[in-house]
């Protein structure tokens, strides 16, 4: 559990704009669930989130997917997604093929030994979070989700390849 000095809503005061808190808030919302899908995950299947999200995509793919597809779906390096694809591909969880249209590269396929354990994994995640959102109703999980899927909308319209405008700084005064 993560305490109360490490909550970034503890950093809050009344006078931040409800924009900052409701910022926090769902920071700290993700932080927790984070954190409770990832020891799960460590403690009853000894694997790691990431592993985890790599297996996902090999999931929703099952031609495979080449090691530039997986770093750009999981946003990390390439050299993240090549050393878990190491890890798991001598676990016999996936294995890389070549592709028939480039000689020079491979897709990462699931193996059925990784189809059949990435299945017992998902299905234990997702009665996890089911447990995690058991404190909102049935329509209280569709309110948020409709207002959630509005902001989202909204920051697609934000272009986030345009830095933000920097703050002018003044110089304090000499004093005389």
């Amino acid at each position: 559990m993560i305490s109360d000095i490490s909550d970034l809503e503890s950093r809050v005061i009344d006078d931040h704009h409800q924009a900052l808190k409701l910022w926090l808030r769902l920071l700290s919302c993700s932080n927790r669930i984070e954190s409770v899908i990832r020891n799960r995950l460590r403690s009853e299947f000894a694997t790691t989130l990431p592993r985890f999200d790599l297996l996902a995509q090999l999931e929703r793919e099952p031609a495979g997917l080449a090691m530039g597809e997986l770093s750009q779906r999981l946003m990390v390096t390439g050299g993240n997604v090549t050393g878990i694809t190491d890890q798991l591909e001598a676990e016999g969880l996936v294995r890389r093929v070549p592709r028939p249209d480039d000689r020079r590269s491979f897709a990462v396929q699931l193996t059925p030994a990784g189809r059949r354990q990435f299945r017992r994994m998902a299905a234990t995640h997702e009665q996890w979070v089911v447990e995690l959102f058991a404190g909102w109703s049935v329509d209280e999980k569709t309110q948020v989700q409709d207002l959630l899927s509005v902001l989202k909308r909204h920051l697609a319209g934000i272009d986030s390849a345009s830095p933000a405008k920097p703050v002018k700084k003044t110089k304090p005064k000499e004093k005389t």
